[in-house]
């Protein structure tokens, strides 16, 4: 059957030109990094084994307890920016364990940050700024905090985009330790482009919070609530590097600025009126009716509901930012909403336009945030960077020694059409490098020993595509047709081939990658990305330069060297079709005896 001819093969070629510029350009931009990114088993790094225990020493963590302080840890580990860390869990029942593992130099802070364990205080709010000069939040209501079955006053969730000042101090408030110095309530006025933050004069020596200190990272705390500590908290930028790590030693008893966990707030916080271990439940549900958003419902033990009445009764008393309380987990505000009114009975309701999985999150934060759990460290394991080196050396020599032998092989097998599979290669695994440079800058992407091994199982399959090709292509010669109608016909029976092919492997792929853990995810990434070049250089390469070669005179030939000698194949020559002699005047030809 007549198959169509790809007409115009130079036009394919350049667009896969310009591609591959463009993957170029974008790799290899001035001031970015311009290295692939190594995993833990080829870079080097530590892996901490902790081993969990209950405070009281008897029993064993449970599983939802276990799962929250993985939790806890890999966003401790996710806030130092490492790539490629990972946090599993080993073993069941008194012998689990929870396995770090981070690339890199790793510092004192964060071993230290590892190993604390998480603190939940409930903390009333002094002053409420924006972390950042360079941070400007979207409005959002403040989330508000009622008893249970009572609704939320109409109107009670004002947008925190909008900051009110601090009430002016009175001897009451200073003797409680809420006082706040001019230049404070200044600075946390409420925020505008033309609102004047220069420091008015106090009427009394406190040291103006305008003074330089040292840019501090949270949580910063202090035994009284002293122009140092207010000073400190102007100074704070949430935006800084490090500014959001958790982890930290954090005493309930003393006075804290520190930063929201997102980093558009910074608060000013009283000592804690309530902790984690206060909560006896916690849970996210929809309103009774279904008017409304999600909720966090809340439920003491009866010497927190005390403390938590005691609290909100002063608290609705105030204005705003000051009737707030804030809800700190790790040092960091995970939320801190405001009270209207004294809460009474226990329970209590947390509103505020949550989402699911944001009443969820903070649901399972005021539960398990304050964890009985202690963890030690087991065991260290240092990965050295030479040792790195040998496997990163070790995978590259075994690659290129797969590649070199299949190149061997195609060279001598198909000769002339041996060169174009190893151009074919040749692109392929230039546009692969180029591939995890521009993957490890953008979503993180981290080569591993096991990527090293899927990206030498492709060569077998992106050669499997040449094969399937070629095979077409002198199949066609043995039946006597042309190098040119060979080419075409032969591409339009073995691209089906190919096609199936690279989607059962792709398939493969992308099951073992949802499916898996760890190094595994590594290898069925890259197995899956390679398998997608495969499919690329197949169509916009290796069939365009086939088809330019089999128009050539020399190809057409079907020399020796050209891989399509019928002759060799076992098929017949093709031979020219017989041209017309002119007969000559007066000449007669016959046949009779």
């Amino acid at each position: 059957m007549a198959s169509p001819t790809l007409q115009r093969p130079g036009r394919v070629l350049a667009v896969l030109l310009l591609i591959i510029v463009g993957l170029g350009l974008a790799a290899f931009w001035p001031g970015q990094d311009h290295s692939v990114k190594l995993g833990l088993d080829l870079r080097g790094g530590t892996e901490f084994i902790l081993v969990p225990k209950l405070a009281s020493g008897e029993g064993e963590v449970a599983p939802d307890q276990l799962d929250e302080t993985v939790k806890i840890i890999r966003s401790r580990v996710d806030s130092f920016g490492v790539a490629e860390a990972t946090v599993t869990t080993q073993g069941t029942g008194s012998g689990t364990a929870i396995v770090v593992s981070i690339p890199g130099t790793i510092s004192n802070s964060v071993r230290e940050a590892l190993t604390a364990t998480a603190k939940l205080t409930f903390r009333p709010v002094l002053a409420e700024n924006y972390g950042s000069p360079s941070v400007t939040p979207t409005a959002s209501p403040t989330p508000t905090a009622s008893k249970t079955g009572s609704a939320s006053p109409t109107g009670s969730a004002s947008p925190t985009a909008v900051k009110s000042a601090s009430p002016t101090p009175t001897a009451t408030s200073s003797s409680n330790g809420r006082a706040i110095s001019s230049a404070l309530r200044a600075a946390t006025a409420t925020p505008s482009p033309k609102a004047s933050t220069a420091p008015t004069a106090a009427p009394s020596p406190t040291p103006s919070a305008t003074t330089k200190v040292a840019t501090p990272l949270p949580p910063i705390q202090s035994k009284t609530n002293d122009a140092k500590l207010q000073a400190a908290f102007v100074a704070l930028d949430c935006s800084a590097p490090g500014a959001l790590i958790g982890g930290k030693p954090e005493d309930p008893s003393l006075y804290m600025a520190t930063c929201s966990k997102d980093g558009q707030f910074k608060y000013l916080l009283s000592p804690a009126v309530l902790l984690g271990t206060d909560i006896n439940s916690a849970g996210a549900s929809l309103p009774t009716g279904g008017v409304g958003g999600w909720q966090v419902d809340l439920g003491f033990t009866s010497e927190g509901a005390k403390k938590f009445a005691t609290a909100t009764s002063e608290l609705a008393k105030n204005q705003a930012p000051q009737n707030q309380f804030a809800i700190v987990l790790d040092g960091l505000v995970t939320s801190a909403p405001r009270v209207n009114e004294a809460i009474l009975g226990g329970q209590a309701q947390i509103t505020g336009s949550f989402t699911a999985e944001e009443a969820k999150a903070l649901a399972s934060t005021l539960k398990f945030g304050s964890l009985p759990v202690s963890l030690t460290v087991a065991a260290t394991n240092q990965v050295s960077p030479t040792l790195g080196d040998d496997q990163l050396r070790a995978g590259i020599i075994a690659g290129i020694l797969g590649l070199l032998l299949v190149m061997i092989y195609l060279l001598v097998y198909y000769r002339a059409l041996g060169f174009i599979a190893v151009v074919s290669l040749m692109v392929a695994g230039l546009i692969l490098y180029l591939s995890f440079i521009i993957l490890g800058r953008t979503i993180g992407f981290t080569l591993t020993l096991a990527g090293i091994a899927g990206a030498i199982v492709s060569i077998g399959i992106t050669a499997d595509s040449f094969v399937v090709y070629f095979e077409r292509i002198r199949d066609e010669v043995r039946e006597g047709r042309s190098l040119r109608t060979a080419a075409d016909t032969g591409w339009v029976r073995a691209r089906r081939t190919i096609l199936a092919a690279d989607f059962v492997s792709f398939l493969g792929a992308v099951v073992l990658y949802f499916l898996s853990v760890g190094n595994v995810r590594g290898f069925a990434f890259t197995l899956g990305l390679t398998t997608l070049i495969d499919v690329l250089v197949a169509f916009m390469f290796t069939h365009p330069l086939v088809t330019i070669s089999a128009r050539s005179k020399w190809f057409s030939s079907g020399g020796r060297l050209t891989g399509v000698d019928p002759s060799r194949l076992g098929g017949k020559a093709t031979s020219a079709p017989p041209t017309r002699q002119p007969a000559r005047a007066g000449a007669t030809a016959s046949k009779e005896a």
